[in-house]
């Protein structure tokens, strides 16, 4: 397979004012702060994608994408802000493929976004708060809710023989959500949560809030965090004691968190958005024949977001915020031609000749209207330092 023009070409006279034959499309993620380590793969996937239509000539008779990288910090909403307050004056994007992190990106909806017409599409803000957050049909996720995530976790710490925990989450919106969305199933399945920590990222020292989360007692910790502040508190519980049995959420995957905590994370079992099948293997050889790493938190997701914001302008006719928004749901979904990954070009040439294509995509993609989105979870566990896939929810 032909490489295709990756983010350091493409993005090469980024600082510099699009031509006139270029579209600025913003990618917003946390290329600082606690999932900085996973971030690059997701902005990478989601230029793969412009790249791959790039290749093929463009959109619009031939208009170029060129990818604007921002920093949302993932936890900072005034940066947060400040960087989508950027792209959109300064850049003049015509849509952003972010935010990431939950808190930060309804911090830039509401107070960016929404302000100025620009539609997102994230792949990766799960918080269950997005699904009735009236957006004016600008917000759009490629990833599923929290609400459906918590109660497939909760399953599974069950069905594991689990049925007296303990949970801390990150001190932030997607961490509350999840925590509540997984406290509310598990509790429905007769089992009992001993105690609720929230933690904050970035310390240096966990052991004042492990001693609170073991004073209560059960027999495993569930961890709904991020890699750095989740696997300091995991590492932390494993050390002294207090817990020998972890379960963690999609915002602590990647090698880096395998890393981090050694030992301590052997026979961990978890939930990260995931599916199996045709599209899933094709973007991994799409990934593998253009050096993207497609194995890690929210790729095919970021990949995505960034085709189904092509595919909207050019079903719309025109590159504006108005039309992309418009036109999103009509691209996602069916009825249509169905699209994979690697097969942008096809779905371009089917909307330039007035059909309609339904993009299935990295992921199986499926938008229940701005805000929502269907999809399933992939159950893994940590064996002999890798994570492997148990099965598919």
């Amino acid at each position: 397979m032909k490489k295709l023009l990756l983010a350091s070409t493409a993005l090469a006279f980024s600082a510099g004012m699009a031509m006139a034959d270029e579209i600025n499309m913003g990618v917003l993620l946390g290329f600082t702060g606690p999932i900085e380590s996973v971030t690059p793969h997701m902005a990478d996937s989601a230029e793969m994608a412009w790249a791959e239509i790039n290749e093929a000539g463009g959109i619009l008779g031939g208009q170029m994408i060129r990818s604007v990288r921002a920093d949302s910090t993932c936890i900072d909403s005034s940066a947060a802000q400040a960087a989508a307050e950027r792209l959109i004056s300064a850049d003049n994007v015509v849509a952003i493929m972010g935010a990431d992190c939950s808190g930060v990106t309804m911090s830039v909806l509401q107070n960016v976004a929404m302000a100025a017409g620009v539609p997102m599409i994230s792949p990766s803000a799960t918080s269950p708060a997005f699904t009735t957050t009236e957006s004016n049909g600008l917000f759009f996720r490629t990833a599923p809710s929290d609400a459906r995530q918590g109660a497939v976790l909760a399953n599974i710490v069950m069905d594991r023989g689990f049925d007296t925990v303990a949970v801390t989450f990150t001190n932030n919106d997607y961490g509350a959500g999840f925590a509540n969305a997984f406290v509310e199933n598990f509790e429905a399945l007769g089992g009992t949560v001993t105690s609720q920590v929230a933690h904050e990222e970035a310390r240096g020292d966990y052991s004042a809030e492990v001693g609170q989360l073991a004073s209560a007692g059960g027999d495993a910790l569930v961890i709904l965090g991020y890699v750095d502040g989740g696997g300091s508190m995991l590492r932390t519980a494993y050390e002294l004691g207090a817990f020998e049995q972890f379960f963690i959420g999609d915002g602590m995957f990647g090698q880096e968190l395998i890393a981090a905590t050694g030992e301590a994370i052997e026979g961990t079992v978890g939930t990260l958005p995931g599916v199996e099948g045709p599209s899933a293997d094709a973007f991994a050889a799409l990934g593998e024949a253009n050096n993207v790493l497609t194995d890690s938190s929210f790729t095919g997701e970021s990949y995505d977001a960034a085709a189904l914001l092509a595919f909207a302008a050019e079903a719309a006719g025109e590159a504006t915020p108005e039309g992309i928004a418009a036109n999103i749901l009509n691209v996602a979904n069916a009825p249509g031609e169905e699209i994979m990954p690697g097969e942008l070009a096809r779905g371009l040439e089917i909307l330039r000749e007035g059909g309609e294509i339904n993009y299935i995509g990295a992921t199986n993609v499926e938008l229940v209207g701005p805000g929502e989105a269907a999809g399933s979870f992939r159950e893994h566990v940590v064996e002999g330092g890798e994570f492997v896939t148990i099965r598919f929810h």
